[in-house]
């Protein structure tokens, strides 16, 4: 059947299957998106809840326990500039931050 198809369409299923795999080597090499994610809280942790709170827009309750729930992301979808940014805002708080 999937030979009939071939030769009545002029297809062939194999170099779509080998596309498809180049492309996603692609995508993998060349990341676009980010995730912040928030590892540790450190020493300063009221210092970290505030960053939190003013990168996030979450209430303190909220931010608080993704601050000590850590490891935990904190923003996700992000540009790998805005995301150095924020990463660079949390660690000056204190916070150990991972970017993935």
């Amino acid at each position: 059947l999937v030979k009939e198809l071939e030769d009545k369409f002029g297809v062939s299923a194999a170099p779509v299957a080998v596309a498809g795999a180049a492309a996603g080597g692609e995508a993998a090499a060349e990341q676009t998106e980010f995730t912040v994610v928030l590892a540790a809280a450190g020493a300063k942790k009221i210092a970290v809840i505030k960053e939190v709170r003013a990168i996030t827009g979450l209430g303190l309750k909220e931010a608080k326990e993704l601050v000590e729930g850590a490891p935990k992301p904190v923003k996700e979808g992000l540009e790998k500039t805005e995301a150095e940014e924020l990463k660079k805002k949390l660690e000056a708080a204190g916070a150990t931050v991972e970017l993935k």
